[in-house]
């Protein structure tokens, strides 16, 4: 009862809706992990199609699909829902994902099996629309704004958008501190419709924030030069 409490508790520090741990537990994604932890024993007990069916009848119920081999740690999140989630996926610790998110995998075409879908380190977000694809690793703290596609590594802490994704900096080189809704940076009025603009901006930000340093640098070479 303990650790249901922690888990409810974590999700209100990260959405501010529900009134109560009661209300969370109304939560499709609540409920969608629940099924997961009882398909994956399954699974790992070589149950397939028993794992197979607790997961259908999750995806029925939840609207979310998570393959019942997908291994995921404590307090994940999934708000809303619409969410797929890959065999091979690993999911770390305090994870939250928004809607529509796909956790996808690479085509074994060369009859290779193996780890194919991307591995999520503690405290990731993933915004609502975005796809992060093959055996990708995403590292700790890492923020995937809405609608980005991602299919190269992404460095500890670092804020993707984009299609593809590329790392940006947060509201002019201002590292991202405590939770960020959505994954997503530079306005809290955000809209997946005007990503490119938003992105944009952050990178016109950006330069400009270098162009000062580099003036400044200017300045000062000069004046020591003026002084000998």
């Amino acid at each position: 009862m303990g650790s249901l409490t922690a888990y409810l508790d974590s999700i209100k520090a990260r959405d501010p809706a529900p009134r109560s741990r009661l209300e969370i537990m109304t939560y499709p994604g609540v409920w969608a992990l629940g099924y997961h932890r009882i398909a994956h024993r399954l699974f790992k007990a070589r149950l397939y199609f028993l794992a197979r069916a607790v997961n259908h009848f999750s995806r029925f119920l939840t609207a979310i699909d998570i393959h019942p081999g997908a291994t995921i740690g404590r307090n994940f999140f999934i708000d809303h829902g619409f969410v797929v989630i890959g065999e091979t996926a690993e999911i770390g610790d305090n994870v939250t994902i928004y809607q529509c998110v796909t956790l996808g995998g690479t085509s074994p075409d060369n009859g290779i099996q193996g780890k194919r879908h991307p591995t999520l380190s503690d405290g990731v977000i993933v915004g609502s629309g975005a796809q992060v694809l093959g055996p990708i690793v995403v590292g700790k703290g890492a923020r995937i704004g809405a609608n980005a596609v991602v299919t190269r590594e992404v460095p500890e802490g670092a804020v993707m958008v984009g299609i593809p994704a590329r790392a940006t900096m947060v509201e002019g080189g201002q590292k991202q501190s405590g939770f960020l809704a959505y994954g997503t940076p530079c306005s809290d009025m955000f809209d997946p419709a005007t990503q490119k603009v938003e992105l944009l901006r952050c990178e016109l930000e950006t330069m400009r924030k270098r162009l000062d340093a580099l003036l400044a640098e200017h300045e000062g070479a000069t004046r020591e030069r003026d002084r000998a």
